[in-house]
């Protein structure tokens, strides 16, 4: 059966496979997304994500900026950018919602997309009202998905029943360090004027390395470390799903990792987005639409 999909935005800087990938799938199999901004108005991703322009080392020069090399392995690929480009276009797309006239009883499931870029992703996954959002969500038992940075969102919303983490009892995956680790690790030298691009929170001081990193303030919201789930090594296709250079299709889903837990649904980063959303439309069709 077909189902609202509430699909939260920030106003700018999310990432473009996440949500155009999530959003096609979702659209193809039936369901209605509805787009919600802070103004209402529609959101814009992370340009440098979409293009791959201003990640080369010669990114901060206006002319040879257009000339990505190490971007187009690290943009968005092909499909996604289809999506996007399909996406922007959609009607609902056009005419978001604001996020502070939501109410989360009119939706059957949300859905959180990711994106690291700090300038715009901060006030998404530092918002009170969908913290409460996230949590109302929870409490009614309602499908919710998360990628990347969406997990962070979640992780941070606090149930109204139990005054704990909605993740809290929940197995999930996220952006793991090592992926996070490994772009940063680039970023620096590619785009030495600004090295901590791909950090959306930095350590201060006293703290360890990677202890504001997704994987693990996420880890610290559940009821147990081992909660946060990543490959197996045992895993056949280990290397293809950790490696950062292979993203999944909708025909081949061997280089993503999902964890699915009850109503819950997490991914890790784009390279997981079509496998992410086939799952979590499949979910939708055998939950009972509200209304």
């Amino acid at each position: 059966m077909a189902a609202r999909v509430l699909v939260p935005l920030p106003a700018r800087d999310f990432d473009p496979s996440e949500a155009a990938v999530s959003w096609l799938v979702l659209a193809r199999a039936g369901h209605t997304v509805v787009f919600a901004t802070p103004d209402g108005r529609p959101a814009a991703a992370d340009d440098m994500m979409l293009t791959g322009r201003g990640l080369d080392p010669w990114g901060a020069i206006p002319l040879l900026r257009n000339l990505p090399l190490v971007g187009l392995l690290m943009r968005a690929n092909r499909d996604a950018r289809n999506a996007y480009a399909a996406m922007i276009a959609d009607p609902n797309y056009l005419a978001p919602r604001r996020w502070d006239a939501i109410d989360p009883a009119e939706y059957d499931a949300l859905l959180l997309p990711g994106g690291h870029r700090a300038r715009g992703m901060r006030e998404y996954l530092e918002s009170e009202i969908l913290q409460n959002i996230v949590a109302d969500c929870f409490d009614a038992a309602k499908p919710v998905a998360a990628i990347c940075h969406g997990v962070l969102l979640a992780a941070r919303s606090r149930s109204k029943r139990t005054g704990q983490s909605v993740l809290r009892g929940y197995r999930t995956t996220a952006l793991t360090w090592a992926f996070e680790n490994s772009a940063w690790s680039v970023a620096r030298i590619t785009r030495f004027w600004d090295p901590d691009y791909y950090r959306t929170y930095l350590e201060q001081a006293g703290q360890p390395k990677g202890f504001m990193s997704v994987q693990q303030e996420v880890t610290r919201a559940l009821a147990r470390a081992e909660d946060f789930c990543d490959v197996s090594r045992t895993d056949p296709h280990f290397r293809r799903k950790t490696s950062g250079l292979e993203r999944d299709t909708l025909d081949n889903a061997t280089p993503a990792f999902v964890v699915r837990d009850r109503n819950y649904l997490s991914a890790r980063w784009p390279g997981d987005a079509h496998t992410f959303a086939k799952i979590f439309a499949g979910m939708l069709t055998q939950q009972r639409p509200v209304g």
